[in-house]
């Protein structure tokens, strides 16, 4: 028995140890010259799904839920931003050539239609992701044919 609480006491003393370690975190608020809304042409209801089923991993406005607070979960979700905003980022988008622009928006439409974007575990956790019918048409719709370069 004495082993099986010291098992434990040093599980909660590194469990505790390791909520001082924290991700970096970005979370700027501002909409940059690069944003997507001022690189292409996009409708407000277009923008709005975008902003509240993508932007908190597709862009450096992430809006971290309390559990991103709890290491290790901290870390993955880190890990998940991080991998996210490399593939595509909505706040650096006009810094993407428009041979790269037009590859993402295809690939936003893409991953909607085989219900692979949002991420079933966001999904789960983030009920303003789950995807109407009607939202993923126009989704699928704009980034197949909609999307033009602003002048």
């Amino acid at each position: 028995m004495k082993i099986t609480k010291r098992v434990f006491l040093l599980i909660g003393v590194i469990f505790v140890i390791l909520q001082f370690f924290r991700p970096d975190r970005s979370n700027k608020g501002t909409i940059s010259d690069n944003d997507i809304s001022k690189a292409i042409n996009i409708s407000d209801s277009v923008y709005a799904i975008l902003k509240k089923a993508c932007y908190d991993c597709h862009s450096n406005n992430t809006d971290y839920p309390w559990y991103s607070n709890v290491q290790p979960v901290g870390w993955l979700l880190a890990r998940d931003i991080k991998l996210a905003k490399e593939n595509l980022n909505f706040n650096e988008f006009g810094t993407y050539n428009q041979r790269r622009q037009l590859s993402k928006l295809n690939a936003i439409a893409e991953e909607i239609d085989e219900n692979a974007m949002p991420l079933p575990s966001y999904r789960l956790m983030h009920k303003d992701a789950r995807l109407l019918p009607a939202e993923k048409r126009l989704l699928i719709d704009w980034g197949e044919n909609s999307a033009t370069p602003v002048e």
